[in-house]
């Protein structure tokens, strides 16, 4: 009897896991701590009354009022058995259904259902990918290139995310220690100067000096991971997952704490990345503490800044909760740290927008730069936005 429990445990584990993928690809802001929420809850109320089972499911899988019309299509849609416990039992062995009658679905359902329909089947080829890119028009294109993150449906949302992989991010060098030998520098070069002279009989023909080799700029990247960041995040951390692989970087997320993704972002792969650091950060789509985020970097962490040469990617709203005494602190001590700290900031799609929130004002006062990135221009933008800050 212990083994069939555990058997229909694992069982509707798995079809609350499922359901949860497809609430996210249908749109709904919906993390693996609410999937585990959501699992102990389904526990605690049973699996008889299937009204009970959606009022528990929705009462935890559920944060906008907006996405309440979608659970409860997709709860039916999902589990459309009369009686959920005997799906569930039903799914342990096989069995032949019959088709059920089409039923309209809004095309928010209708992506997520069509996702969790072909994760079970065998994987489509990748020339299904490349046709459905090239069967898109000039203007589809161009509108995405302009479509603001937040506002994109569930499928735009994957290929906006396969699009900004491809950007180039080509950042400036800076002046490494190391010298090397050149026409030009401060100083002679005499080992090399000797050298020559003495392959012609003592004549100096030229003056070799030296020069400090250019290396690549050393990156701290910051990636809120609050509630309000949850699309932008993703999608930065697969753009710099790509763009910034030829520079040495150390890649940090913080929500209510701080989680290193450096493990992470040694992974070639950017979806391998996005799973390793979805599993790593336990504060995902929570509240922004950022001040004591910065105290852990300082604490923990202080060999991450390279002399003063770092320049520091900080991707917030700045809608932070925490102590504004301790922001400007620590972000003070960032600054004296680092060689540049620039703000990304996805408020700026707003034409109007200023820093009015505490620790949008503390960002503002600590910044040397501010930018937005909440469309695929923008993310194009970056690189000359960053080279005309290191001009400064």
């Amino acid at each position: 009897m212990q083994q069939l429990g555990d058997a229909r445990h694992g069982k509707l584990g798995d079809n609350i896991a499922g359901f949860g993928r497809a609430l996210r690809r249908a749109g709904v802001p919906v993390d693996s701590a609410r999937i585990g929420l959501a699992l102990e809850s389904a526990l605690l109320v049973g699996i008889d009354v299937k009204g009970d089972l959606h009022d528990a499911l929705q009462a935890v899988m559920v944060s906008r009022p907006q996405d309440g019309a979608v659970f409860d299509e997709l709860f039916d849609a999902y589990f459309k058995d009369p009686e959920l416990s005997q799906k569930l039992l039903a799914q342990m062995l096989p069995k032949t259904r019959e088709a059920a009658p089409p039923v309209k679905r809004r095309p928010r359902v209708q992506e997520a259902l069509a996702a969790v329909t072909g994760n079970r089947a065998p994987s489509r080829p990748k020339e299904d990918e490349i046709r459905f890119d090239a069967a898109m028009t000039a203007s589809d294109v161009q509108r995405l290139r302009h479509a603001d993150f937040a506002a994109l449906s569930a499928s735009e949302f994957r290929l906006v995310e396969r699009l900004a992989r491809e950007i180039a991010l080509p950042l400036p060098t800076v002046d490494g220690r190391r010298t090397r030998t050149s026409d030009r520098g401060d100083r002679l070069d005499w080992s090399r100067t000797l050298r020559e002279a003495a392959r012609h009989d003592g004549e100096l023909l030229r003056l070799p000096r030296l020069a400090r080799a250019p290396q690549p700029l050393p990156l701290l990247i910051l990636v809120d991971v609050s509630g309000s960041m949850e699309r932008y995040a993703r999608l930065m951390l697969a753009f710099l997952h790509q763009a910034t692989r030829r520079s040495p970087r150390s890649v940090f997320a913080f929500g209510t704490e701080l989680t290193c993704l450096d493990p992470a972002f040694k992974l070639p792969d950017a979806d391998d990345m996005l799973a390793m650091a979805n599993s790593q950060i336990a504060d995902y789509a929570g509240g922004t503490r950022l001040g004591a985020a910065l105290a852990q970097l300082r604490e923990h962490y202080p060999r991450k800044l390279v002399g003063r040469r770092t320049l520091v990617l900080l991707i917030s709203d700045g809608l932070d909760t925490g102590d504004p005494g301790e922001l400007d602190r620590e972000l003070s001590w960032l600054g004296r740290n680092c060689r540049s700290i620039l703000w990304l900031n996805p408020l700026l799609r707003y034409a109007g927008y200023a820093p009015l929130a505490s620790g949008a004002r503390a960002l503002d006062r600590h910044a040397d730069g501010m930018l937005a990135i909440h469309n695929l221009d923008k993310l194009e933008d970056l690189a000359q936005g960053i080279a005309t800050l290191l001009q400064r």
